[in-house]
């Protein structure tokens, strides 16, 4: 489960602070696979962002028992001037992934991103869909009870596409995922729950059907 308690979150732009959430507190369902939705804009990447802990709120908590992967379209958090394997053997050390383990996890993700030799280079001369790939496929490398995932499926060719669609529903067999996605055909397939993002709040959907509606009016 994921509580949150009092949540703000603003970012300062050049017209001046822009508040994304004021004061927001909801319970998210446990053992449920979230769908995110919402028009640009309206915060549901930055939702996510503070799910997963690359972002701080202002000012409130969130709370969760659960363990929970970066997120996963998400490619921001790489160090750009170190390299792809460099990247992988942080991450792997942040994880406890030494020695064996972290040869392991390197070989993983080495294969399942496709990139070549491109893993020996820094992660700054990556094209955006290079660091998609090698951040997908850094977070299946790691075990966690809940996955997030913001579009990433829409990376890369048809081949690529299979591969993540492939280990994706694997995972979910023993873990659950929360989804930012704009595909309502991949919202319903996916998710158990609807989590509406607009105007500055969440409406929570136990019927994905409904979260969908409401979405489209």
């Amino acid at each position: 489960m994921f509580e949150l308690r009092n949540i703000t979150k603003s970012y300062l732009t050049p017209k001046g602070r822009r508040h994304v959430f004021r004061d927001l507190s909801l319970k998210i369902p446990a053992g449920k696979n979230i769908g995110l939705i919402g028009r640009n804009g309206s915060g549901k990447s930055t939702l996510m962002r503070l799910l997963g802990g690359a972002d701080v709120p202002d000012s409130g908590t969130i709370a969760t028992d659960k363990s929970i992967s970066w997120p996963v379209g998400l490619s921001g958090g790489f160090q750009g001037t170190m390299t792809g394997r460099e990247n992988i053997k942080f991450v792997s050390r942040v994880y406890g992934a030494v020695g064996e383990a972290m040869r392991q996890k390197i070989a993983y993700v080495e294969d399942f991103a496709e990139i070549g030799s491109w893993i020996d280079e820094p992660v700054k001369t990556y094209s955006s869909g290079m660091r998609s790939r090698l951040a997908f496929g850094l977070s299946m490398a790691f075990d966690f009870d809940y996955y997030l995932i913001d579009e990433v499926m829409s990376v890369g060719d048809a081949h690529f596409k299979r591969k993540c669609a492939d280990v994706f529903e694997e995972r979910l067999q023993k873990s659950k995922v929360v989804l930012v996605s704009h595909s309502m055909p991949e919202i319903k397939k996916l998710c158990d729950v609807v989590l509406l993002v607009r105007d500055g709040g969440v409406q929570i959907y136990d019927d994905v059907d409904e979260g969908i509606k409401a979405y489209n009016t």
